[in-house]
């Protein structure tokens, strides 16, 4: 009735204007049939988190306090998502946190804490805020834990000169129960919790380093075991063991990683962009020792475009696991390379054959001794693309673009 009602009343209009009428009714008509038919059609997806077993280097292997097998698929995505994530034929939703909350820290007590560890204890368990802790030039020595139930926080210094936090643990070191620290426990900064991330901010273990011969001398500066943990312009000071790069997604830019023996360790799938590895080895030193256990897991270090620099000779990387897996690309080596550039991990039979050394474009007085061993892979760019971009740690999906 009201279509030939319409139709009546336009026939005495001009035809464009009647038929444009006549096609706006129809479109109407037509979302009351669709919409009285209540259908939803929605597909949820979340992105799977990647850890796994890490052992402390040049001691009795034993496993991390916190470490576990892969996880599960994360139920805590990045506050860098955007909140709808659009593709044909899907529908992806994300949660992500709400809004801001900044903290200051002043050591001469001009902000809300005085401490570190102060201003992560004051962020609530299950925190769904972007807890920014601004860290203002100072020297803070103390030893700072980022709870597991604690994601969504930030470091924010004043500059990696200038905003310090430093400790001196060793693993020989008796803990509150008595017992040796070990590796793990030494840790000037434990970061446990998903979605960290660090900025313009220094990390050091002043703990000496060891003499040849020495054991329990394993000295951390900073350990991170979340998933989604970035880190850009930071600094990170040790001698044995500075960095423990142990569990989950980690993207690293413009930061500065100094030490003499494995000083950048673990099982986590981690890329190193435009930093610089810097080696105070005098009689022998190893940059990367990495502890991928199985060719299905997707952990490993990637570095682009970094420099290699310091003293030596140092190996570049040290399988710690049979299918330990590291990619140098585009980096600058310096002349301190040991001659076969890799080690199999006390030379173990078997783990050169299964672990994966990878170099592309490499260069620098050291390059030719990188790719002097055998099983050291010199890549082409298909083989080498993997390991190039953000994706190899899924960054296009919680790395800030500007960062990347």
């Amino acid at each position: 009735m009201v279509s030939l009602f319409c139709f009546s009343s336009l026939i005495q209009l001009p035809n464009i204007v009647s038929w444009y009428l006549l096609l706006v009714l129809s479109l109407a008509s037509l979302q009351v049939v669709l919409g009285s038919r209540h259908l939803h059609h929605h597909h949820h997806h979340q992105y799977d988190g990647n850890g796994g077993v890490t052992l402390a280097p040049s001691q009795s292997p034993s496993p991390s306090p916190s470490a576990s097998p892969s996880p599960s698929p994360s139920s805590s995505p990045s506050p860098l998502l955007t909140p709808v994530n659009y593709t044909r034929g899907h529908h992806h939703t994300w949660e992500w946190p709400s809004g801001y909350r900044h903290i200051t820290v002043d050591i001469g007590g001009d902000g809300d804490y005085v401490s570190v560890q102060a201003a992560v204890d004051s962020v609530p368990d299950n925190n769904m805020v972007n807890a920014i802790i601004h860290i203002r030039p100072g020297l803070y020595i103390e030893k700072v834990q980022v709870p597991a139930t604690k994601p969504y926080i930030t470091f924010e210094g004043a500059g990696r000169e200038v905003t310090v936090i430093e400790w001196h643990d060793r693993a020989c070191d008796p803990g509150p129960d008595g017992e040796q620290l070990r590796t793990y426990r030494t840790a000037s900064v434990t970061v446990l919790a998903n979605h960290f991330t660090a900025r313009n901010i220094t990390f050091k273990n002043t703990a000496p380093g060891p003499l040849p011969g020495m054991e329990g001398w394993q000295a951390v500066a900073f350990r991170i075991s979340g998933d989604k943990a970035s880190f850009f312009g930071c600094g990170f000071y040790g001698h044995q063991d500075t960095l423990c790069d142990d569990a989950g997604r980690h993207y690293f830019k413009d930061c500065y990683i100094q030490g003499s023996i494995d000083f950048i360790f673990g099982n986590a799938r981690s890329m190193y962009k435009d930093c610089e590895i810097h080696s105070t080895a005098t009689r022998f030193g190893s940059i990367a020792a990495q502890f991928r256990t199985s060719r299905d897991e997707k952990t490993g270090f990637a570095f682009v475009n970094c420099r290699v620099t310091g003293s030596g000779p140092i190996y570049v990387g040290r399988a710690m696991s049979n299918y330990s897996r590291i990619v140098y690309s585009y980096t600058y080596f310096d002349d301190i390379v040991a001659h076969g550039g890799w080690d199999n991990w006390d030379h173990q039979t078997g783990q050169n054959k299964t672990a994966f050394f990878g170099v592309y474009k490499c260069w620098g007085p050291g390059a030719a001794a990188v790719k002097g061993t055998s099983w050291a892979t010199e890549l082409d760019f298909d083989t080498a693309h993997p390991f190039l971009a953000k994706s190899f740690v899924n960054g296009r999906h919680w790395i800030l673009h500007s960062h990347a």
